[in-house]
């Protein structure tokens, strides 16, 4: 064939001939069968680019040489995710803490609401449904009121609470509770695994948010300063993740993509510059306390009677210079005071001894010794102390208090 766009006059020698209708017959027949045989089975083969199938896209038109092919796609939006959630949801309550205000004139007093936060019902036993929630969240309450999920308010009792631990239980009627969360287990999570955050941000107003991230650290310790005296009066064991959580989450459940209780939601770092950090307190280490409010309305630790911090948060340099320490030692809590008349005055602990062993057992830092107080001694055990003191090897035993 030649080109005939660019006013080319006829040649007058060339033969005309009538033979063309057939061949241009037989090239549109074929052309037709192309199209409705051979057409199909490329697109479903996924030859053809832009017509690819992906299964979040939604029906779209891609341009090919100046010709729109549509794709048509269903849509399924209900994942693992939707689904955790839809399950876990009806677990997570609204905390409200009602204190009484005085009217001079009127004589009065009324409840009225000093602070909202959230709560996960994790026990329903005989008709009475338990709740744990933050310290914070009811602290200085003269009334607790739980809203369940589809808004309806019923009056709670504080069991008991933990300053320390930041842990307390609330009691209700459970009448209207469908379900109690699953308990899951905060020593196996991983870090990068999926967890979702579920409470009430800035009240009630946004009840039953839910927030997406991943496990950013394990084992984390924030030190406490309750007194507001500039020293750290308790190092709080923590989960850390990327999951959105803000005031009003306090309470709130963090969970895994089983929909497992692994964290109750606690805190964050409230600084501009800091975005996506974001702690909860493990349930491993929250379980033992909640059971304890929940029988006994209170929290007894034993007690050494020292400030100490972990050993890792010295430079390594200072091991050597400063500490003394042997090379072999890998780990350990430092004392960094020692209140007198204490169990560990008593037995003669100094500041700046480095603590790693209690009773033959490793302490690599203070979520360590920590275990081995809160989970395996109780008041007036004897308890052996391994410590260094200027790079020499000591040993000392002491009878635990009570906090």
């Amino acid at each position: 064939m030649g080109y005939y766009d660019q006013n080319y006059r006829p040649n007058p020698h060339r033969k005309k001939s009538g033979g063309w209708l057939v061949p241009v017959l037989l090239g549109i027949i074929i052309g037709i069968l192309l199209v409705v045989v051979v057409m199909p089975s490329i697109q479903d083969s996924g030859l053809l680019p832009g017509n690819e199938t992906a299964g979040d896209s939604s029906s779209s038109g891609v341009k090919q040489d100046g010709d729109s092919v549509n794709s048509t796609v269903n849509v399924d939006v209900n994942t693992q995710i939707t689904d955790v959630v839809e399950k876990v949801s009806p677990a997570v309550v609204g905390v409200v803490n009602l204190q009484r205000q005085g009217d001079f004139w009127q004589q009065q007093q009324e409840d009225q609401e000093a602070g909202t936060g959230s709560g996960v019902i994790y026990k329903k036993k005989d008709g009475t449904a338990f709740v744990v929630t933050n310290h914070h969240v009811i602290e200085g309450a003269d009334t607790v009121e739980v809203v369940l999920a589809d808004e309806t308010s019923i009056k709670a009792e504080i069991v008991g609470s933990d300053l320390f631990s930041d842990l307390a239980v609330l009691r209700m009627d459970g009448a209207d509770v469908d379900q109690a969360i699953e308990v899951g287990s905060s020593g196996d999570v991983k870090v990068g695994e999926p967890a979702i955050a579920i409470g009430n941000p800035l009240g009630l107003m946004f009840s039953g948010s839910v927030t997406q991230g991943v496990i950013s650290g394990k084992e984390r310790t924030i030190p406490q300063d309750f007194n507001q005296d500039g020293r750290a009066d308790w190092q709080a064991e923590v989960i850390q993740t990327d999951a959105a959580i803000n005031p009003g989450n306090s309470g709130g459940a963090l969970i895994n993509i089983d929909g497992q209780l692994i964290g109750i939601n606690s805190m964050k770092i409230n600084q501009t510059a800091v975005e996506g950090i974001g702690f909860a307190i493990p349930i491993d280490s929250a379980m033992p306390i909640i059971n304890e409010l929940e029988t006994q309305g209170e929290v007894t630790r034993p007690y050494i009677g020292v400030e100490i911090y972990s050993l890792d948060e010295v430079p390594q340099s200072e091991w050597r210079n400063s500490l003394n320490l042997p090379k072999e030692i890998e780990g350990g809590v430092y004392v960094w005071s020692v209140e007198p008349l204490s169990p560990a005055d008593k037995a003669g602990l100094k500041r700046l001894d480095v603590i790693t062993e209690l009773d033959g057992k490793p302490v690599m830092n203070m979520i360590d010794l920590r275990k081995i107080l809160y989970q395996e001694k109780k008041i007036g055990d004897e308890v052996k102390i391994t410590y260094y003191r200027d790079g020499e090897k000591k040993e000392t035993t002491l009878k635990l208090g009570e906090q």
